[in-house]
């Protein structure tokens, strides 16, 4: 996929994906994990990572 360093940070650095409506949520790592953070679309709090392939 990404090949270069600049392409990683920006497909994955602070990038979340919603377990419900897998709609994606770009936030700070802490909030997320302190959980500040919710989807927009569902309000859900449940949030992963993205997956590197």
């Amino acid at each position: 996929m990404a090949k270069f360093p600049e392409a990683e940070t920006r497909i994955f650095k602070n990038v979340f994906i919603c377990r419900k409506c897998k709609n994606k949520v770009r936030a700070p790592n802490m909030k997320v994990l302190s959980g500040k953070v919710k989807c927009r679309s569902c309000n859900s709090k449940s949030l992963r990572t993205v997956r590197k392939k």
